[in-house]
């Protein structure tokens, strides 16, 4: 029960929580069987939270959440499922917020040196690089250092 009072966890992360504290596998099983039916572990609620947290937190895309989700112990397909629905609009939004606020302290770089830059940190977040070229792009462009007289 401690371990569902500071965040919410998944079925497997409480059942290595449960196994590491020498509790036998049946046991394990059963009180997990229980968390679910009275509502204390749901694997969904939790990917659903966690991929808004993520997103808005930290930026990442669908990629990097569902590796993330992945190490959690959520599923493959009900994390699919669920990634499905973000948009990919508001992901690419999110990836121009991320870009305009990076290039705020890339004044007087070379046009290369901020492309790179800006390619590596959307690359980390999950972004595929068609976005990321894209979104750089219109991102450079619009910067009055970058554009010609």
């Amino acid at each position: 029960m401690r371990q569902l009072t500071g965040a919410p966890k998944s079925r497997k992360q409480l059942q290595e929580a449960l196994t590491r504290k020498g509790c036998p596998p049946e046991v394990a099983r059963e009180v997990l069987d229980r968390f679910e039916e009275v509502g204390l572990v749901d694997d969904e609620a939790y990917a659903q939270a966690f991929i808004r947290s993520k997103q808005a937190g930290r930026g990442l895309a669908r990629r990097a959440i569902s590796h993330e989700l992945r190490a959690k112990g959520v599923d493959d397909e009900l994390a699919q499922s669920l990634l499905d629905e973000v948009d990919p609009e508001d992901e690419r939004a999110r990836a121009h917020e991320l870009v305009a606020k990076k290039l705020r302290s890339m004044h007087g770089l070379d046009r290369a040196v901020q492309t790179r830059r800006l390619a590596g940190m959307l690359a980390r977040k999950g972004y595929g690089h068609d976005v990321a070229r894209v979104v750089i792009t219109e991102a450079l462009d619009a910067e009055p250092e970058h554009q010609r007289d």
